[in-house]
């Protein structure tokens, strides 16, 4: 009988990321596909509310931003229907109206060298916990992407179509991934679409997670050491992209006009 093998934990976090790597491969889709696929993924998510939220990327050339022209719902977004804006909001390439509330995006863009996609959406819980001002809380390894990483805005500065809530929006969200907007909605600001979808997915499962358990007793706080392990865990590059995947094949399977 041979000895059972005990390992460093570090080792077997290396070989995990270095197995991703070779086996989880992605499909050649366009910025535009995957910025209509995370529409389509947050609309069956339940994230959608009538023409508020939205997607950006940025563009290939400094100053420019991807978005979804507006008028449209998230369940309506294609390929085809993802406009190009400048740094003042000024329509680029495409066809329809530059949706005016992404001004505050363009300050995140300004501030945060390292985010290249924003998704703001107004989805039920994380707006229930924004009206009863409750920061959110992670301590359940499927939220622990948020350990740490969340910020939160306790008071509203109003619509966001003006240069003061670009300020205040970006500042409070500092060098967070997320955070939750009181009487809002929610935000995530990433370095890739793939990474900014998954978060937005799983923000509103964090929320409704902690309103279901408010409800049965008080949420006991996880280790942070441990919190910090999951974070890392959970936001590896290519485990967030195959999850990303995950996610469009179930769309693709009902929509597959969105690659047009």
């Amino acid at each position: 009988m041979s000895d059972v093998i005990i390992r460093d934990k570090a080792e077997y976090h290396e070989r995990t990321t270095d197995e991703m790597e070779r086996h989880l491969s992605l499909p050649p889709w366009s910025l535009r596909q995957k910025m209509a696929l995370t529409c389509r993924i947050l609309a069956a998510e339940g994230h959608e509310s009538a023409l508020a939220g939205q997607i950006t990327t940025r563009g290939d050339r400094p100053g420019t931003y991807w978005m979804l022209s507006f008028g449209l719902g998230f369940d309506e977004a294609r390929a085809s229907n993802i406009v190009l804006v400048d740094d003042d909001l000024r329509l680029l390439e495409g066809n329809g109206m530059v949706n005016p509330s992404n001004r505050f995006h363009l300050w995140i863009y300004r501030h945060r060298p390292n985010v290249n996609a924003i998704v703001h959406t107004h989805p039920p819980y994380c707006s229930a916990l924004s009206i009863v001002g409750k920061p959110l809380v992670a301590a359940h390894m499927d939220t622990a992407m948020f350990y740490d990483d969340c910020a939160y805005l306790p008071e509203w500065p109003g619509p966001p179509i003006g240069d003061e809530e670009g300020r205040i929006i970006h500042e409070a969200l500092g060098d967070n991934r997320a955070i939750l907007l009181a009487h809002h909605g929610q935000l995530v600001a990433t370095s890739t679409i793939e990474e900014a979808g998954v978060l937005a997915v799983f923000i509103e499962r964090a929320a409704r997670m902690q309103v279901l358990a408010e409800s049965i007793g008080t949420i006991k706080p996880i280790k942070p050491e441990i919190a910090r392990e999951a974070h890392d865990y959970r936001l590896k590059p290519r485990a967030v992209a195959a999850t990303f995947y995950y996610f469009a094949r179930r769309v693709l399977k009902q929509e597959r006009e969105v690659l047009e």
